[in-house]
């Protein structure tokens, strides 16, 4: 039978090389050496990366593109941003809200990005609830989109929020989410977490919680969740975001907290590109590098995830739909710089946002979707360093994008006529 895509030569995120890939009905049914079926298309890797598409485990699709709308945040704080949303709500329309996040998806589809976690705002209405929603089914045969029901004002905090989270829920959206450390108080906090959970217990549903996201090193309702998972059983189906009080914390409690974490089963996203711009505001020098303990909870074994978090709206007036960027952030906030963490970053784009996911079918192996990327990179270090072109994105085995090579002309006596920047990376030694 003839395949309808088969990729010839490529080297795969875990270092095999000359590997081609075969695919027929959305699936991929083959990886080896020298594959000698007949295709309808054949792709030439010429050794370049292959891997599984990009993730993005947390984003406002609601809120993207809308930069400028009504007016830009000067100060660039967390605070302003928040008021200016709440500036925008008013003025959105189903139509409008539609028109940016299908725009915005055409984007993340020219960067390998198929598969995103978007959180909404349902503290006083569920337009962008409904807009979404139609989103969803519209980019279905092309993006796995899951969405958040997200009380932004809190989830005791606004009036309206309880009634409208439930009635969210109602009409499709799968995952629970909160704000915990918005609420009035900690107990309130502490109250919202138990409620939250309580819920998605009841309703079989997922759990993604902007937890955290402080700079006060007293902020510690991921300890709360940690307690809620184990209680409820409910493992990698839950997911705190943000987290990063943890690096305000003495070390002392943070080593127990990680060990809770890892406990749990629980995930972690981090958000490095908005974290680094938000937190440690209040700070004169030394600042805070605003980013949770990526390394010490990769280290107890937590799946650590990155998210993008924003993309030109009120907090954010940078983004691109790059996750390598994210992960370009992520390996210097953190400090990740040797070839297995920086390895490791490129996973938490990948494999790790896939489990945080619960994706199904996800990955480079016979019987996995046959969805993936084609990189102008050798490794998965040097499509970090270069933000790599997507030279060929692929959904159930159709190309559904492309980029020609990146590579400049030069016009220099004695010097070549061609510059590649993925051939000037020397040769690592292991």
């Amino acid at each position: 039978m003839t395949l309808d895509l088969l990729i010839r030569g490529a080297t795969l995120p875990d270092g095999r090389t000359s590997q081609d890939i075969a695919m027929r009905d959305g699936r991929i049914v083959a990886v080896e050496r020298a594959i000698t079926a007949e295709a309808a298309e054949v792709i030439e890797a010429g050794g370049q990366l292959v891997s599984a598409p990009f993730i993005d485990p947390h984003f406002h699709m609601d809120a993207t593109l809308s930069l400028g709308i009504p007016r830009i945040n000067r100060s660039g704080t967390l605070l302003e941003g928040i008021a200016l949303w709440g500036e925008l709500k008013p003025l959105l329309t189903h139509e409008a809200l539609v028109e940016r996040a299908m725009r915005y998806c055409d984007l993340a589809v020219a960067q390998g990005l198929l598969a995103i976690r978007s959180h909404i705002d349902i503290s006083d209405s569920l337009i962008a609830v409904d807009a979404l929603l139609d989103v969803r089914e519209r980019v279905k045969p092309y993006i796995d989109l899951q969405l958040v029901a997200f009380p932004q004002d809190g989830y005791y905090r606004a009036p309206r929020a309880v009634a409208l989270l439930n009635e969210a829920l109602d009409r499709g959206i799968e995952i629970v989410g909160g704000i915990p450390h918005f609420e009035r108080t900690m107990e309130a906090g502490r109250q919202s977490v138990e409620a939250l959970f309580r819920i998605a217990a009841d309703r079989g549903l997922r759990v993604d919680i902007h937890c955290d996201e402080s700079d006060d090193p007293l902020s510690r309702h991921v300890e709360t969740m940690a307690a809620e998972t184990v209680r409820y059983g409910l493992g990698d189906r839950v997911t705190a975001s943000h987290t990063t009080s943890m690096h305000s914390m003495d070390n002392y409690y943070a080593s127990k907290l990680i060990a809770l974490i890892a406990e749990s089963g629980m995930n972690v996203i981090a958000n490095p590109l908005i974290n680094i711009t938000l937190q440690g505001r209040h700070d004169t020098y030394p600042k805070r590098r605003g980013m949770t303990r990526v390394p010490e909870l990769l280290a107890a074994g937590v799946n650590v995830s990155l998210g993008q978090d924003c993309a030109l709206d009120p907090w954010y007036s940078l983004g691109s739909g790059d996750m390598l960027e994210v992960a370009h952030m992520a390996v210097h906030v953190a400090q990740m710089t040797s070839q297995d963490a920086m390895a490791t970053c490129f996973e938490a784009v990948t494999t790790h946002s896939g489990k945080t996911m619960g994706l199904e079918g996800y990955g480079i192996a016979p019987g996995c979707k046959a969805d993936m990327v084609l990189l102008q990179a050798a490794n998965p270090v040097e499509a970090i360093r270069l933000r790599a072109t997507r030279l060929a994105v692929i959904r159930a085995g159709r190309v559904i994008a492309r980029t020609p090579p990146r590579e400049a002309v030069l016009s220099l006596p004695g010097r070549p006529a061609h510059v590649n920047p993925a051939s000037y990376a020397p040769r690592i030694c292991s």
